[in-house]
Formats: C-alpha cells, sequence, structure tokens
C-alpha cells in the first residue's frame, strides 16, 4: 500500500465515488493492454482532473482488478472503485505545478475617456431618437 492509498478513509472513497458517479471515462483500455502511451494519457488525465473513470475492455474481473493494481502503483494513484468495466482512479493534483506556473503581470484596465457635457447630451438625445416611443393599449373607461 503507497501512501495516497492508506491516506485514503472510507468516507473519503464514498466520497469520491459520489463525485465519479456522473462523470464520463476519458480514457479506455482495450486489447493491448496498459501500454505506455495510454499510461501517459491517464497520467495527464488524473493530473488535470484528480479523479477519472478509465473503461476496460476485453478482459475478465480478475484481469481488471489486476489492472487496477498496476494503474495505481504506477501511477501512484488510489483505487476508488471497480464496477463492472469501468474502474475510478484519484490522485491529488500536485502543489508544485501550480507554484512554478509563470505568473503574467496583470494588463492595465482600459479608461474610457470623459465626455463633455455637450457630448453626454448629444450622445443620450441620439439614442433618445433612435428608440421608438412605445404607445400602450388605450385605457378602458372605468365604471362609476
Amino acid at each position: 500500500m503507497n501512501a495516497i492509498t492508506a491516506s485514503l478513509t472510507p468516507t473519503r472513497r464514498r466520497e469520491l465515488r459520489a463525485l465519479a458517479h456522473a462523470l464520463n471515462p476519458v480514457v479506455s483500455i482495450s486489447k493491448k493492454g496498459l501500454t505506455e502511451p495510454v499510461l501517459k494519457e491517464i497520467d495527464r488525465c488524473l493530473t488535470t482532473h484528480e479523479l477519472i473513470k478509465v473503461r476496460v475492455y476485453d478482459c475478465e474481473r480478475e484481469q481488471r482488478e489486476a489492472l487496477l493494481a498496476e494503474l495505481c502503483a504506477a501511477l501512484d494513484a488510489a483505487p476508488v472503485q471497480h464496477i463492472g468495466h469501468l474502474l475510478v482512479v484519484w490522485r491529488e493534483k500536485p502543489t508544485e505545478a501550480a507554484s512554478t506556473a509563470p505568473v503574467q503581470p496583470a494588463r492595465p484596465r482600459r479608461v474610457a475617456p470623459k465626455l463633455t457635457k455637450k457630448a453626454a447630451a448629444a450622445k443620450t438625445d441620439r439614442a433618445a431618437r433612435a428608440r421608438p416611443i412605445a404607445k400602450g393599449k388605450p385605457r378602458r373607461p372605468t365604471r362609476t
């Protein structure tokens, strides 16, 4: 058991299963099994999303369990759930990636030029002339 699996409590595992319920599988493993490109794709998805579903084709239950164990050991991830042909895997996002990302300086805010009173009045006059005057239905006379 690695450190991540040991730190995954039953309560946390239940929360992750609930979160994974709405997810769609992002990676599929087929006849060739767990190849290097598939491992890289799963690693990339775990780095991005933390919690992913993996669909496995053409395997029996024992093979899928072994595949899940191998996958988690190779990527230092925690198995959350194995149900049918779906494997749910979780790995915490690395914190170093956020701190080493270059920070772009903030762009200066664009300030609109100030309008003179005459220009502001002309602007509102044009807007008022462009709008048609809305006429409602004539009111009925009230009974007295």
